[in-house]
């Protein structure tokens, strides 16, 4: 127990962070990661933290860390200390003041698509923030959220958790896609799917599982089916012959207008892709909300200027 150590009267930001970093992910090490910290960088701030108000927060138990007391006493002063300084800085300093991160997740499609432009967006904005950038596929970007390893997710969705808030995205329709110049040996377009393998989305994503379905159900079991977890090594390994595949229409129309591939009409296609802008509601940060719905007004005006 510390004792004898007076009351300070002042808290520190980076210490009340570090405390309610190690409070919502269970632990120093989490902690760490989502910091971008060490590990006695973090353990230092806690230990500062507990000097300054002369009380212990944390006691160590078999599974870890768990708060004292003391320690859920000063959560719900932490969170608010913490909602305050979100005011502040949404409220009274001006934009261009603000010196931030913002680490955000976007699944391929969306980086091919705007997401430059989104990028472009916030940096007006804030001309101070700095942007980390995650690209990977929805399942592991939803998992990265849920851990508080990005702030921003721009993915798949929407995500069904009660602690995320999602913002609906305009959507992407598929087409079929193969080489420019390839024909059926039939003359009918619909069995190419009898004669080409399938070039999909990667194998755990809701693409890849849904066309699995309409493949048995629209063609038989017996479809090859070649699973990518790159959206651009899809589109070049149709270009190449090697086989056919669902794919954005936003991103084939150049490679179409070349001749490098033509689309194609089986009679049915899969659903189109559904992106939100997913957040966590607590802690609420603007920043994170300004950028999701600035990210809807970057893709609404991106697809209005190509007649999408």
């Amino acid at each position: 127990m510390i004792v004898g150590r007076p009351f300070m009267r002042s808290l520190n930001l980076e210490q009340i962070k570090a405390f309610l970093a190690v409070v919502r992910l269970g632990g120093v090490h989490k902690a760490t990661q989502v910091l971008n910290l060490t590990q006695p960088a973090v353990t230092a701030r806690i230990k500062k933290l507990e000097e300054t108000l002369g009380i212990d927060l944390f006691e160590r138990a078999p599974s870890g860390l768990r708060l004292t007391r003391h320690g859920e006493m000063m959560l719900p002063y932490a969170e608010q200390f913490e909602r305050l300084h979100d005011q502040v800085e949404s409220n009274v300093v001006p934009r261009e003041g603000i010196d931030s991160t913002l680490r955000l997740g976007a699944s391929e499609t969306i980086v091919q698509c705007w997401l430059p432009d989104l990028v472009s967006e916030l940096h007006k904005a804030y001309p101070r923030l700095q942007v980390e950038i995650n690209v990977d596929i929805s399942v592991n970007l939803r998992a990265a959220l849920l851990d508080r390893e990005i702030d921003l997710a721009i993915l798949l969705g929407p995500i069904s958790e009660y602690s995320v808030d999602n913002i609906e995205l305009p959507s992407f329709d598929l087409a079929w896609y193969v080489a420019g110049g390839v024909t059926p040996s039939t003359g009918c377009d619909a069995d190419l799917l009898r004669e080409k393998p399938v070039i999909t989305y990667a194998r755990n994503t809701r693409p890849y599982r849904e066309l699995k379905g309409l493949l048995l159900e629209q063609v038989g079991p017996d479809v090859p089916v070649f699973p990518s977890s790159s959206l651009s090594a899809c589109f070049r390994l149709v270009e190449a012959g090697l086989g056919v595949a669902a794919l954005p229409k936003a991103l084939g129309y150049a490679s179409e207008a070349a001749g490098k591939i033509r689309e194609f009409d089986p009679g049915w296609r899969p659903s189109s892709l559904r992106f939100t802008a997913s957040y966590l509601g607590e802690p609420r940060r603007h920043l994170v909300e300004t950028a999701s719905k600035l990210a809807r007004v970057v893709a609404e005006r991106w697809r209005h200027d190509r007649n999408f």
